[in-house]
């Protein structure tokens, strides 16, 4: 990703191991992404906070989809 690609949030995971997960999913498909919270990195260790993983918006609709057939499996 470079500096001008738009981001988008694709999905809001209720902790730092959710959002963890997720991306490595989207990650493991070709799908890079970025993690972003409104928390202080020194809380986000502890597991608190919403964090919202960002793609490419191009890529936006595949995250989504395999976010949704993860969440049903």
């Amino acid at each position: 990703m470079d500096r001008k690609t738009k981001l988008v949030a694709v999905y809001r995971a209720a902790g730092e191991a959710e959002a963890y997960f997720i991306k490595d999913i989207l990650e493991e498909n070709g799908i890079p992404c970025v993690l972003s919270s409104d928390v202080p990195s020194v809380i986000i260790g502890s597991g608190l906070g919403e964090v919202k993983i960002m793609v490419e918006e191009v890529k936006a609709e595949d995250a989504r989809e395999l976010i949704r057939e993860q969440n049903s499996a």
